[in-house]
C-alpha cells in the first residue's frame, strides 16, 4: 500500500498547483477507510470553510467488517454520525500551500471528540487525507462490547476532493 500511495504521489507531482485550504467558500468532500478496535470501515466527511482558518462539517461512518463480540452488530452500533469543527491552520504552519493541517473538535451520536488531520492535494481537485480521532466524553462511559464501535481512538486515510 505504501509502495501505491508514494507511487501516485509522484505521478502527481507534475501537476501540483493546488491549494489545500482557501478559506471562506471552500467546501472539500472525503472519501476514506476508518480503522478502530475490532472493526473496520467507510468514512465520508465534508468540510465548509467559513473564515480564513475556519471550517464546519460532518463526518458519517459506517463499520462493514467487525470482529464477533457476541452476536451480530446491529445497524445502530456500526453507523456514526458527526458534527465537526476545524482549525486549518496549514497556511500558518507555512509549510506549503498544498498542505493543510487540521485540528478539531466533533460532537456525534455516540461522543464528543477531538481529531487531527492533514491533507494534501496533488492537483486542485484532487488530494489524499489521513485523520486520527478520540473521545473525549463518551455518552455511555461503561459502553462493552458494540456499543465501543465508533466510541474509541479511530485512524482513517483516504481521498480527499475540491468541490
Amino acid at each position: 500500500m505504501k509502495k501505491i500511495i508514494f507511487i501516485a504521489m509522484l505521478a502527481f507531482v507534475g501537476f501540483a498547483n493546488a491549494q489545500a485550504f482557501k478559506g471562506k467558500g471552500d467546501i472539500k468532500f472525503q472519501v476514506g477507510a476508518g480503522f478502530q478496535e475490532k472493526g473496520t470501515g467507510i468514512v465520508v466527511t465534508g468540510d465548509f470553510g467559513v473564515g480564513e482558518n475556519i471550517s464546519y462539517g460532518f463526518s458519517t461512518s459506517y463499520l462493514l467488517n467487525t470482529t464477533t463480540i457476541a452476536g451480530t452488530p446491529k445497524f445502530e452500533d456500526r453507523f456514526d454520525l458527526k458534527a465537526r469543527f476545524n482549525a486549518n491552520i496549514g497556511n500558518v504552519l507555512n509549510i506549503s500551500e498544498k498542505f493543510d493541517l487540521y485540528p478539531g473538535l466533533d460532537i456525534g451520536l455516540r461522543n464528543f471528540g477531538t481529531h487531527l488531520g492533514a491533507r494534501y492535494f496533488f492537483t486542485n481537485g484532487f488530494g489524499i487525507y489521513t485523520e486520527a480521532g478520540v473521545p473525549l466524553a463518551k455518552y455511555n462511559t461503561n459502553a462493552v462490547g458494540y456499543e465501543r464501535f465508533n466510541n474509541q481512538f479511530v485512524f482513517q486515510f483516504g481521498a480527499s476532493f475540491n468541490l
